[in-house]
Order: C-alpha cells, then sequence, then structure tokens
C-alpha cells in the first residue's frame, strides 16, 4: 500500500477519551462466536455516538491465544479468528473518517512461542541469542538458572528436552526477548513503523518496564538495587529511539508503567520518551475520599515536572470490574487475588461507579474507557471448565483470572446471545441483556446515556489545572475553568456549592436539592 500522509500531533492526546476495545468480547460480525473487525466495523457509530476521541485495540495480531493474544506469532498480520490486515486497514480508515484515530497494543518484553524466531531457536539456530537460554543449575542442569517467579505464578523458567532452561516472566508460551541484542531493537521500530504507516496514531506499550534484563540473571533478592528486571536505567534509550521513530509520524506512547517510586515513574515521561503512562494508583483506589484525593494530587504532582498529562482509568481488561469493585461495603480489595471481604451489592456498586465516571472525565488529562464500563457490566462469574485464563491454572486455581471482565457485550437486549452474535467465546451471565446497549439507548437516565452526556459536556472544564474547593468530610469538590465537580462518598446528603446551572448529575439529588451519598455533580460556576 501506498504511506498515508504522517499524522500531525496536535496534542489531541492530552486530554483525549479513549476507548479500549478488547476485540474477541466486542461484537461477533460473522457469527461464529469471536469478536471481530467486522464486528469492530459496523459498531464505529455507536463509538462516535459516544463521543470518543480514539480506540485502543488489545492485541489483535496473529497468535495462538494462550494469553489473550498477548502471546504473538506475527505483529504485521491479523489474527484468522479477528480478520485479515486489508479489514484492520479499513477499519482504521473509516474510524478516521469519524474523527476517532487508532491505538494499538505491542508486547515488546516477549514473543509467542510460535513466533518464526523462537521457533528457530529451537532448532538450534542463531535465533537463540534473541532471548535468554541458560543451562540449569544443580548436579545435572535441572534446576533452573535462578530463582525467579512468573508474573503468573511458577517460576520463569522451562526446561527444553536439550537441558537448556528459557525465560519468561509470564507463561511458557511467552518467551522473553533479548533486548540487548540489536536486531530485537530494529525489528520493533520497524514494527511501529509498519503500523504508523498504516494510519495508526497511537501505540500502547505492554508491560514497558520489563523489558532490560541484568545480563547476569542473577538470583532475586527483596530489595536488591537496581532491580534484575523491574525499570532499569538502559530500558530509557529503547523509548528514546521509539520516539524518535513516532516524532516522525506524530505518534504517541502510552505506557503500562507500574512503578511506586514517583520519580522514577516520571523518567518514561520526559519529553524524548513516551508521551503519557496508566494511572494505577487511581484505578486500584478504594471508594475513600481521602484516598482518592491523595491519588490525584500525587498523579498530577508527579506528572508536572515533565509536563505530561495524566491519565485516569476506572477498569481494564485485567482488573475486576469497577461496578463491582465498588459494591463491597467495604471496598477491601486485594488487588493481586481480586478478592474482597464482603459480597457485592450491585445497586451500591453502580451508583458508585457512575459517580466514578463523572470524576474521572472531569480531571485533567486523557480518560481511558474500557469497553462495557459505559454499559455499567459488572464483573461476570464464570464456570471453572470455561475460564482461558492462564493466570487461573498457573495459581493452582487460586486466582479467579481475568476472564470475568472479558465477557462479550450485550448489544441488542432482544437477539440471541443479546445482540453480540454467535454462542460467545464466553458464556454470558444470565439477565446480560438488560444491560443490552440498545435498551440504555433509549432510557436517559442509563449508564450509557451519562456517558454520553458526560463525554459531550467535558469540555465545559476546559484545559485549565485543577483547584481544591472546601468540602465537608467525605466530599470532593474542585473546579476547572468555568466549572465545577463535587462528589460525595460521605453516607449523609450535602449542600451543594453555589453555582448558575446544574450540568449533569450521576443521580437524582434529594427533595431538599441536596447531593446524596454516592453521587456527583457537574455544576458551572
Amino acid at each position: 500500500m501506498g504511506q498515508p500522509t504522517p499524522a500531525t500531533d496536535d496534542g489531541w492526546w492530552r486530554s483525549a477519551v479513549i476507548y479500549q476495545v478488547y476485540v474477541r468480547s466486542f461484537a461477533d460480525g460473522d457469527g461464529d462466536g469471536t469478536g471481530d473487525l467486522a464486528g469492530v466495523r459496523a459498531r464505529l457509530p455507536y463509538l462516535a455516538e459516544l463521543g470518543v476521541d480514539a480506540l485502543w485495540f488489545n492485541p489483535w495480531y496473529r497468535s495462538p491465544m494462550k494469553d489473550g493474544g498477548y502471546d504473538v506469532a506475527d505483529y504485521r498480520a491479523i489474527d484468522p479468528a479477528f480478520g485479515t490486515l486489508a479489514e484492520a486497514e479499513k477499519l482504521i480508515a473509516e474510524a478516521r473518517e469519524l474523527g476517532i484515530r487508532t491505538i494499538v497494543d505491542i508486547v515488546p518484553n516477549h514473543v509467542s512461542d510460535q513466533h518464526p524466531w523462537f521457533r528457530a531457536a529451537l532448532a538450534g539456530g542463531p535465533e537463540r541469542e534473541l532471548f535468554h537460554f541458560r543451562p540449569g543449575r544443580g548436579d545435572h542442569g535441572e534446576l533452573p538458572p535462578n530463582d525467579w517467579t512468573s508474573e503468573f505464578g511458577g517460576p520463569a523458567w522451562t526446561r527444553l528436552p536439550d537441558g537448556d532452561w528459557y525465560l519468561h516472566l509470564f507463561a511458557p508460551e511467552q518467551p522473553d526477548l533479548n533486548w540487548a541484542h540489536p536486531a530485537v531493537r530494529q525489528e520493533h521500530e520497524d514494527i511501529l513503523r509498519f503500523w504508523f504507516d498504516r494510519g495508526v496514531t497511537g501505540v500502547r506499550i505492554d508491560s514497558a518496564a520489563l523489558l532490560a534484563k541484568d545480563p547476569r540473571l542473577p538470583d532475586f533478592t527483596e530489595g536488591r538495587d537496581p532491580h534484575p528486571y523491574v525499570d532499569r536505567d538502559e530500558l530509557h534509550d529503547v523509548y528514546r529511539a521509539w520516539r524518535a521513530v513516532a516524532d516522525e509520524y506524530g505518534a504517541v506512547f502510552v505506557g503500562e508503567v507500574w512503578l511506586p517510586d514517583t520519580e522514577r515513574f516520571a523518567r518514561y515521561l520526559r519529553p524524548d520518551e513516551l508521551h503519557t503512562a496508566f494511572n494505577f494508583s487511581f484505578m486500584t483506589c478504594p471508594w475513600d475520599a481521602a484516598r482518592l484525593r491523595r491519588s490525584i494530587d500525587d498523579t498530577l504532582a508527579e506528572h508536572a515536572p515533565v509536563g505530561a498529562p495524566a491519565t485516569w482509568v476506572l477498569c481494564n481488561h485485567d482488573v475486576t470490574r469497577t461496578v463491582t469493585r465498588y459494591g463491597r461495603a467495604d471496598t477491601g480489595f486485594d488487588f493481586a487475588t481480586k478478592a474482597f471481604g464482603t459480597p457485592t451489592d450491585l445497586d451500591l456498586g453502580t451508583r458508585r461507579a457512575r459517580a466514578a465516571a463523572l470524576l474521572s472525565l472531569a480531571l485533567p488529562g486523557a480518560v481511558y474507557v474500557y469497553q462495557g464500563e459505559e454499559l455499567g457490566l459488572p464483573e461476570a462469574d464464570i464456570p471453572l471448565d470455561r475460564i482461558e485464563d492462564p493466570m487461573h491454572a498457573r495459581s493452582g486455581g487460586t486466582d479467579p483470572g481475568r476472564d470475568g471482565c472479558r465477557v462479550p457485550l450485550p448489544w441488542a437486549a432482544g437477539e440471541p446471545h443479546a445482540g453480540f452474535g454467535g454462542e460467545p467465546w464466553l458464556p454470558q451471565p444470565d439477565g446480560w441483556a438488560a444491560y443490552a446497549a440498545d435498551r440504555q439507548a433509549e432510557d436517559p437516565g442509563s449508564v450509557l446515556s451519562l456517558y454520553r452526556a458526560a463525554v459531550r459536556l467535558r469540555p465545559e472544564f476546559g484545559d485549565g489545572p485543577l483547584t481544591w474547593l472546601p468540602a465537608p468530610d467525605g466530599v470532593l469538590a474542585f473546579a476547572r475553568a468555568g466549572a465545577l465537580c463535587v462528589v460525595n462518598l460521605a453516607d449523609t446528603p450535602v449542600d451543594l456549592p453555589a453555582h448558575s446551572a446544574l450540568l449533569l448529575a450521576s443521580g437524582p439529588l434529594d427533595a431538599a436539592g441536596r447531593l446524596p451519598a454516592d453521587t456527583a455533580v457537574w455544576l458551572r460556576s
């Protein structure tokens, strides 16, 4: 294909609303039970009406799907279950005609064990240098080369019949690449250009802080500094090279960077590295006014020195859905096991999720909306025999996995499988049709209607900074430009501050015009 005109970086990403598309569960266009690009193309008008600025697609490349597509076998081909490269090009172009940009996912830490490089490495070729192969320890090499553990549970090493071991920080089907090798760096820069040439205007970087490894591959010791594989200094050279490629096209990056050290985190957002990074402290924060305010303040403070915009995320494909997470009376959430101390109250969770939507959309920076959040979907319980997420098996069944937030979307209440298409690859819960988009579109009080209104009214907050306003305990209140946002996380109703107009409310005010518990409003000052 001919190379399109490079995109212009006009700063759109600094305040964008970006919608996350998990293709496999979005919409099934050919009736085989798996979401696909045809399904996304058919729903582009829905996304345009929602008002989003861009779509972030989880990996849509050729993959054995051992980890939901994050085990990539070929970055230059669309997985046949989703469609073809030609369809992807049409989707990118059609979305752009509607004013919607496209962001794709890149998984640089590892590839699939079916990737041509790894298959050649197993055959004894020079491609072994592109991975981390090592002899084992012990009298007969029967022990792993070091004590590292997989992010999915169990050892981070798998032994081959020839006696050598290979490193995988995730599943055994996801061998880690050796980023000290120039061929690995060159290949990924070529992949970036491949997709930028097809009109993609952004890249989300999976596990962005894990690529570089200490070449000695030492045992992990608690408190080791620097860490043998997290946030190593040499990684910044990789992203500086990537930024140079992106700048040729006016494209942008968002990194998945999990770091407790705010100064180290900010280094990834320097002007010659990544444009943005995900904000996980806000997403994992319980429904507590003081802790949310601290998360917001810390986020804005850590971004300020490098001039990068914050990002706000309530949910994604890896965590329990917001309605369920906020529907726990004690909000005691263990992120590692996804466990809570109390049963879910869906009414409570929905009220809080609606209020949280207005909170996140009023904050300065970019907002990411995971598919189905705009429908108020709860987490689904997946029968044990239908769970596909490797986290479940690798944990010995102690981790329920992430499939509960990946259940295919309900589109039409009166159609089979709630209008998703064929029989879904993950079972939809009973009553899923009650959340269907067509039913919510006709209800002005639905979660979908709230999101549509909020995205439309979001410009009322302008591009200015946030100023906190005096408020009772348990209440968040702030101003930006000519608009105010007030969120009541306390147990009793509160009076609204002085204002000239009520722009939007996540729920009705009480009879006295006060803001009830677990409710948010946008006001014009």
